[in-house]
């Protein structure tokens, strides 16, 4: 099925933080510093709207500052998406809610500012609430309405299940458990054939795609719930590294030529 005449795609930068690469992708230098994006998408559908992930909220500083110490990193806060969606002059009304990749903090943190549903799946949702040192989407999701989806579509792209939003082929959820015991892949075809992967955490950086480079065992240990299962999931990825632009979602170079959303 072909995508829906009208449907844009634009990105909201929100901040980064600093990382080495030796810390990021298995191989990296201490040398080499990474700056992580935190970035949401804007999918705008003639259907109605949608956000993936919310990158930094308006507090942010104090999400970070609740995480254990191992895992706070320096931070540069830029505007959040609720602030870039106003200074657009974006209608909030047509957005239909923030599909979340998965529910750690930098992915999260932006409900903060956003009064729009959450769309997670069943999987994700148990894994948030059985989350002990993270704990930002349990604060920031609460009042939110959580609009859970199952993934009640075929095969797609050698992933076993799916779930198509609009039912026009143009966003379509896959499952991806292994980051977490509820992380997805979403696949959007924009106007022109314009095919993108967001891939959410399975690997933070571009190396995991080109050089076939998983997270070092380390981060493997603290930041995967199965890292069998992201090795599966990221050979899928690159089987259609030539067919699909693939953006991890802490990578600024996935991003590259996805529009910025300009204010007016």
């Amino acid at each position: 099925m072909t995508n829906k005449v009208g449907m844009t795609i634009t990105q909201l930068p929100t901040g980064t933080y600093a990382t080495p690469a030796a810390l990021a992708v298995r191989g990296g230098s201490f040398r080499d510093r990474r700056d992580f994006t935190a970035t949401a998408v804007l999918i705008e559908h003639p259907d109605g709207d949608l956000l993936i992930d919310a990158g930094f909220g308006r507090d942010a500083g104090a999400h970070i500052a609740s995480l254990p110490f191992y895992r706070r990193s320096a931070h540069t806060l830029g505007p959040t998406a609720a602030a870039q969606l106003d200074a657009h002059g974006y209608d909030r009304s047509r957005l239909l809610g923030v599909l979340v990749t998965h529910t750690h903090w930098d992915h999260v943190s932006g409900l903060d500012s956003l009064d729009v549903p959450v769309w997670i799946n069943d999987d994700e949702l148990a894994y948030a609430r059985k989350a002990t040192s993270d704990r930002v989407f349990a604060n920031v999701a609460a009042g939110h309405e959580l609009r859970t989806y199952r993934f009640d579509g075929p095969a797609h792209l050698g992933f076993p299940a799916s779930h198509d939003v609009y039912g026009d082929g143009s966003v379509v959820i896959v499952p991806a458990a292994g980051h977490t015991t509820g992380s997805i892949i979403v696949f959007v075809t924009a106007p022109g054939d314009r095919r993108y992967a967001f891939i959410g955490d399975l690997t933070w950086q571009l190396d995991g795609i080109t050089e076939h480079a998983e997270r070092p065992l380390l981060m493997r240990y603290l930041a995967d719930s199965d890292a069998r299962q992201v090795r599966a999931d990221l050979a899928r990825i690159i089987a259609i590294a030539d067919r699909y632009q693939i953006v991890p979602a802490h990578d600024a170079r996935g991003y590259r030529g996805i529009p910025v959303l300009a204010p007016r």
